[in-house]
């Protein structure tokens, strides 16, 4: 597990919740029932709207995956690659079936287990690039639920706040309660902006980042299992996929 969306929203929200301490607020005026719930349920609402159902069912998974997911880095692949190239090229591609049990990434299993069967180069990398193509495409809707959260908050956020001053108007012959009817009105806004930077668009964020890795990691292995079809040699595959990588990664595996 990634502690860094967890690190970061909910840390994000002590600094709110704290600062307003330091200023002398006090934190239960911040909690109240009406902007919460107008913000937050109209904006997973208003957000639901804007997709299909079938995205609407995904949403908590989504969530789960934001602040669980872990990818392995891309690099990481490498080896078990180069091993089952030498392989291939000491025994056959035939060969390889035993060693499918060793390898933890479905990807590289799928793609070498059609390499294994016979498929014919162009094929199977169209099936497999086709397959990416998809993953970006899932990945693109989940962000963008979460995106649209972080566009609509702070409107919707405004809303409460408008509904909160027409409320003030009503009860200007007592002056006594304008101060919390006020303070109570731009609460709205306040969640409505602060959820959409600390909570909405990090997520969205995540969400885009865990994608990009995962199809980065798929696209080397694409390029892995061809390499390994055509025989080439082991230190050329391992040369060619690093050259895939990003600098930072790239240097790591030099080093190493």
């Amino acid at each position: 597990m990634d502690p860094a969306p967890a690190i970061g929203i909910a840390g994000g929200f002590v600094v709110v919740i704290a600062a307003n301490v330091m200023e002398g607020g006090n934190p239960t005026s911040l909690l109240l029932g009406p902007p919460l719930l107008l913000v937050f349920g109209t904006t997973i609402l208003v957000s639901i709207a804007g997709g299909t159902m079938s995205d609407a069912k995904n949403i908590v998974g989504s969530i789960v995956r934001a602040f669980t997911g872990k990818v392995a880095p891309a690099s990481a692949m490498i080896p078990e690659v180069v091993s089952l190239a030498e392989r291939a090229r000491r025994e056959g591609l035939l060969a390889l079936e035993e060693s499918l049990t060793e390898i933890d990434d479905p990807f590289l299993v799928k793609g070498v287990t059609m390499a294994i069967d016979g498929t014919d180069p162009e094929e199977l990398r169209e099936i497999l690039e086709a397959e990416v193509h998809a993953k970006r495409s899932e990945d693109r809707q989940a962000a963008k639920f979460f995106a649209d959260a972080g566009a609509y908050a702070p409107t919707i956020g405004i809303i409460g706040t408008v509904m909160g001053l027409v409320h003030v108007l009503e009860n200007l012959a007592t002056p006594d309660e304008l101060g919390p009817l006020i303070a109570g009105a731009f609460v709205a806004t306040l969640w409505g902006v602060t959820s959409a930077n600390v909570m909405w668009l990090p997520l969205s964020s995540r969400l885009k980042r865990l994608g990009e890795l995962e199809c980065d990691r798929m696209e080397l292995a694409i390029e892995g299992v061809a390499a390994i079809q055509a025989g080439s040699n082991p230190r050329i595959i391992a040369q060619k996929l690093t050259s895939l990588l990003p600098s930072r990664e790239r240097a790591e595996v030099e080093a190493a």
